[in-house]
């Protein structure tokens, strides 16, 4: 199993130290840097800012929110990075929520993985650069013909040859179609919550997408990238507790009242009787009473915590519950060297 570090996505100001942090994990041993994106700081370009620091390590993202940008404005990000890195982009991408989608970006959130195999199709196109792109779909039609259109649209190939036609594709994905869909036409699955306790319910569904007609992938070949908070310690319970604030945000927080996809997943791995509790209390500003409601069962199983031997015995859960590559936020480049001694 291959070691992440996920850089994530700004809050109020730019982070300091990530190119500390980035020159750390390339030195360590580590496989791969990510950067994600939210309604503030974009993933592609903190991804290049300071991936032009590094020869080694896979550049990804986890994840771009797909209504954000066209696909072939994907496509091109994609390439781009790819070019400037020798190859070593990882395109990982989602659908977000109908909050973020209609509310931040204006776009209809309907049908996501009908639009999800869409823009995964086209990208693909674009990075085969077999001929002029075209999309017969109904979300993103190529050319454009519909209301407002000139009648000028043209099928177009891009300029630039891709230095790789199969850049990885990763899909975040959450629910049962979501997640069979991501097995059947991606390389990999970014999972949110994942832990080898809640790892069961996930396999019928990958199975299903694996035995599609045309799966691009088999279980063999296909990468499970799962982020969690790994922390080398004497004292795992104030951890813990700094860990359920940020529990209680997606649990709460992250969504509507009325959909959460989040929400879903946790009432799905079992803690259905707190999930109702935790939301009406964020949803009404009480933070800090939502996150006392947090379990500190769940925490543990949602991030791997404890002395050398405990994370250690951990991470080997983790890997034989399918996951390839852990994707870990940590704070300061000693933080990333103390865990590359204990696991690479």
């Amino acid at each position: 199993m291959k070691l992440g570090l996920q850089l994530g996505y700004w809050g109020a100001q730019p982070p300091t130290g990530t190119a500390d942090l980035v020159q750390a994990a390339e030195e360590a041993g580590f496989d791969a840097i990510f950067t994600a994106e939210a309604w503030g700081s974009d993933a592609f370009t903190p991804l290049a800012w300071w991936g032009r620091e590094t020869s080694r390590v896979r550049l990804g993202t986890s994840i771009v929110q797909m209504s954000g940008r066209t696909p072939t404005s994907i496509a091109m990000h994609a390439l781009t990075l790819d070019h400037l890195s020798g190859g070593r982009m990882i395109l990982g991408m989602g659908v977000s929520g109908p909050q973020v989608v209609e509310g931040w970006y204006g776009q209809p959130f309907s049908k996501p993985l009908a639009r999800t195999r869409e823009v995964v199709s086209i990208i693909r196109k674009v990075l085969e650069r077999e001929g002029p792109v075209t999309n017969d779909g109904p979300h993103y039609p190529l050319p454009y013909a519909g209301p407002g259109s000139v009648g000028l649209g043209k099928p177009l190939k891009p300029i630039v040859h891709p230095l790789r036609a199969d850049i990885p594709i990763w899909l975040g994905a959450e629910g049962p179609k979501n997640v069979a869909q991501t097995a059947e036409i991606a390389d990999g699955w970014i999972p949110i919550f994942y832990s080898p306790a809640s790892s069961g319910m996930y396999q019928a569904w990958l199975d299903e997408g694996f035995a599609r007609p045309g799966a691009r992938r088999t279980r063999a070949d296909f990468e499970i990238a799962a982020t969690c908070h790994l922390e080398i310690t004497d004292d795992p319970q104030s951890v813990i507790e700094a860990m359920k604030p940020f529990v209680a945000l997606y649990m709460g927080g992250m969504g509507a009242k009325e959909q959460n996809f989040h929400k879903s997943v946790f009432e799905r791995m079992g803690y259905g009787d707190i999930t109702d509790q935790v939301q009406s209390l964020f949803l009404a500003g009480k933070r800090d009473e939502a996150a006392a409601l947090i379990p500190d069962k769940l925490v543990d199983e949602l991030h791997i915590i404890g002395d050398e031997a405990k994370v250690r015995d951990r991470v080997q859960e983790w890997e034989a519950s399918g996951v390839t590559t852990l994707l870990l936020s940590t704070r300061t480049p000693d933080e990333i060297r103390r865990v590359a001694d204990a696991l690479l």
